[in-house]
């Protein structure tokens, strides 16, 4: 989809470029490759391994039925992208090996295997790019264009310079943060390194430490457990609700596993979420699961449990067959009084007899009625009673209306409930969720338990986590330079509504980035060579590099050749760039001649700021943001130096549908150029809109803007051969100097 977008972007500059110039501006329209981040890293070392465990050229073990399915003119839709998938649609939409996914781009063996080396990739793609967009009618100044990481020294100068001032500034800091994280790469898995997930953050919750009463637990976890107290922990947004417990929901059918946490305690959870403490030290050794024990859900069903601030003495494990295995511990706790899902099942529970006795639950352990807790106005004490009363719903299975009954008290209880128990009696419960929490933590009947929003999956097929990990992060969330970003924010055109109100949300939660990781691609961090730059951060003020690469390396991507001025990369110290960029009026001492910093300075000073940014919708969350801080931090007394527009579109539908490699709805830029011309697919790309909605290239048209340039151009045919039957008198104003002269 990232190309989908791009081409999208580059026809909205394209256009708007076009249109300044015959205005008769001046305008720069640069291009450069971002090549920072784990996806070239990623694929170069599948190769490697495919290499190594299938041989060269690999022999690749056959499975049925991975052969695309070729789909004929009369099954698609009229409109569709006609008869059958391309070539490369076809095979790529069904490899499974990176070599295959090569194979598909019509390398050979022997070319491919090159691509085992990083640094090969950087050198093999950027011309094909370069040649296509060409081929596209891009009015780009070549000269400027660049790739990204160590490899071009230019441009490493000055992605150093610019972090080694940041943290000058104190936007750079280092500690303990969670994150997402891999454990397959050991670094942190930022957005441009995620094949699923993108935009998802750690989810904070809290850990209610349930302690199961000896004597009813099952013999295999008294031994294994060796006298060590034993937890179900239950993983809960509202604490402030565990004054209301009347008993705890298990699963039957999950497997649980017990393990020995860094208290010397055993905890009763998911297999996946053990995986995640074990990340953010709660277990006896970082990043291992010590598994005593595994646990069928239906083996818990019944043992008594001991619940912090609970009103009874001790409550029970309970089944429920809603609970799912990748959310949350697997462990539920039970506040009928204010969740209707708790009210419904248990009501359930207490009149269905048969059910009980198939699950060993005896009645009682059901005999429990719901405890009030908050007021909320309208629903009274006991809110979820009230609602499934309301909604005359009869059972723990009627999930429409007890979703509409989640969502009519849940978020009414937090924000106007008023708490009418416990050592915070009187006070509304958005004011006292974290006091409770802390309270609970304190008391070492809870701790803070971290896990992603979503599932995130990284580049290299690993399932993320949330870590706990030693880090350098960007101070998002540093007051003085949020106001800054605000201001900045405040001063844009960003062209819709939606957009703005979507940065402005941004700025809202943005806190903390990890700036740093240990795999991939990128500049190292001048003061701690063993992290890399990740990146979302080494990508922030790239624009300002514009300026002045055609003097340093000119049509050369990765400054290889030689440059225009004769300055080496050596030379690029972080007092030349301050200089260039305005951040000091002292020409400084230096082995490049004065004239060359002044000819590069007036270059920047011409050019700056970015009038108009143009990129996706779905990066306005982390890189468009990010692009406003970090303007106001390396400019922060100047700006007029900060960006002025930001145009944010959707993505690219084909034929009104979700482009597809598996279903063949899909057409790269190469094809689309030989199969519509440059001009054809310009003439539908145009037409398919440039809202922050989706854009839609529709075949038709592009065919269609063809024929329309056809007839065109065979009407001025005509036109000129008959030219004399067409103009009569003397020749003498201005409309005969343009179009007869």
């Amino acid at each position: 989809m990232a190309a989908c977008i791009l081409v999208t972007r580059l026809l909205c500059r394209r256009f708007a470029i076009g249109y300044q110039r015959l205005k008769g501006k001046r305008c720069l329209y640069p291009f450069g490759l971002h090549c920072t981040g784990m996806p070239i890293k990623a694929c170069a070392d599948k190769l490697l391994r495919e290499m190594e465990d299938f041989g060269y050229p690999p022999k690749f073990p056959v499975e049925e039925n991975t052969e695309a399915v070729v789909v004929e003119k009369g099954d698609t839709p009229e409109n569709k992208a006609k008869s059958k998938k391309s070539k490369v649609a076809a095979k790529a939409g069904s490899a499974k090996y990176q070599w295959q996914i090569m194979t598909s781009l019509g390398l050979t063996d022997e070319e491919i295997k090159e691509f085992a080396n990083p640094m090969h990739w950087l050198k093999y793609f950027p011309p094909w790019a370069q040649n296509d967009l060409k081929k596209m009618g891009l009015k780009v100044d070549w000269r400027r264009t660049f790739i990204t990481t160590d490899a071009n020294p230019y441009y490493d100068s000055f992605v150093r310079w610019q972090f080694i001032r940041l943290k000058e500034r104190n936007k750079i800091q280092f500690g303990k943060r969670y994150t997402i994280y891999s454990p397959k790469d050991r670094q942190p898995c930022m957005d441009h390194d995620r094949s699923a997930g993108e935009n998802v953050g750690p989810q904070e919750y809290t850990l209610i430490k349930m302690r199961v009463i000896e004597e009813t637990m099952p013999q295999n976890l008294k031994v294994v457990a060796s006298r060590r107290p034993v937890f179900l922990v239950a993983a809960t947004l509202r604490p402030e609700t565990m004054y209301g417990q009347t008993n705890c929901w298990l699963h039957p059918d999950i497997t649980y596993i017990a393990f020995v946490n860094n208290k010397n305690e055993v905890f009763i959870c998911t297999r996946r979420a053990a995986r995640n403490m074990s990340y953010q030290e709660m277990t006896e050794k970082p990043e291992t699961v010590n598994v005593l024990a595994e646990i069928k859900g239906k083996d818990l069903m019944g043992v008594a449990l001991v619940a912090p601030l609970s009103s009874f003495p001790k409550i029970y494990a309970l089944p429920m067959m809603t609970i799912k295995e990748d959310k949350g511990t697997g462990v539920v706790t039970s506040v009928p009084s204010d969740s209707p899902d708790d009210f419904a099942a248990l009501r359930d529970l207490k009149n269905k007899a048969a059910m009980r006795e198939k699950f060993g639950i005896k009645e009682e352990m059901v005999a429990f009625e719901p405890v009030p807790i908050i007021d909320v106005e309208g629903f009274g004490t006991l809110s979820a009673p009230k609602i499934c009363e309301e909604l005359k719903i009869q059972s723990q299975n009627d999930r429409e209306k007890l979703q509409l009954a989640k969502e009519r008290v849940y978020l009414k209880g937090f924000y106007e409930g008023v708490l009418i128990v416990g050592e915070f009696k009187g006070k509304k419960v958005q004011d006292i969720k974290k006091q409770i929490q802390k309270l609970l933590v304190d008391r070492g009947e809870a701790a803070v338990y971290m896990e992603p929003e979503k599932l995130v999956v990284s580049r290299s097929g690993d399932q993320c986590v949330v870590a706990l990990c030693d880090q350098w992060f960007l101070d998002y969330g540093n007051a003085e330079w949020k106001a800054q970003a605000t201001q900045a924010l405040a001063n844009l055109n960003t062209y819709h509504d939606e957009s703005r109100k979507n940065f402005e949300a941004t700025l809202d939660w943005l806190h903390e980035h990890a700036c740093s990781r240990s795999y991939g691609l990128g500049t190292k961090l001048p003061w701690d060579p063993q992290y890399l730059i990740e990146s979302l951060s080494d990508s922030t003020i790239y624009m300002a590099y514009y300026t002045v690469a055609h003097l340093l390396h000119g049509g050369s991507f990765d400054g290889s050749g030689t440059s225009p001025l004769g300055i080496e990369p050596e030379e690029m110290t972080p007092e030349v760039w301050d200089y260039l960029f305005c951040q000091t009026a002292t020409v400084p001492k230096s082995t490049i001649a004065v004239d060359k910093l002044k000819k590069m300075r007036r270059e920047f000073e011409y050019w700056y700021a970015v009038d108009l940014r143009v990129s996706g919708k779905d990066l306005i969350p982390n890189h468009l943001t990010y692009y406003l801080y970090n303007h106001c931090a390396i400019w922060p007394n100047d700006p007029k130096k900060w960006p002025q527009a930001i145009r944010a579109n959707g993505h690219l539908l084909l034929n009104s549908e979700k482009m597809s490699k598996s279903t063949g709805n899909f057409l790269t830029l190469s094809d689309a150029l030989e199969k519509f011309s440059a001009d054809g697919m310009r003439f539908a790309l145009a037409d398919a809109g440039d809202t922050i909605e989706d854009a839609n290239f529709v075949e038709a048209m592009a065919d269609a803007g063809i024929l329309r340039l056809y007839a065109f151009l065979e009407w001025v045919r005509e036109m000129m051969d008959t030219d004399v039957a067409l103009r009569t008198g003397e020749q003498n104003d201005i409309c005969d100097q343009i179009f007869i002269k």
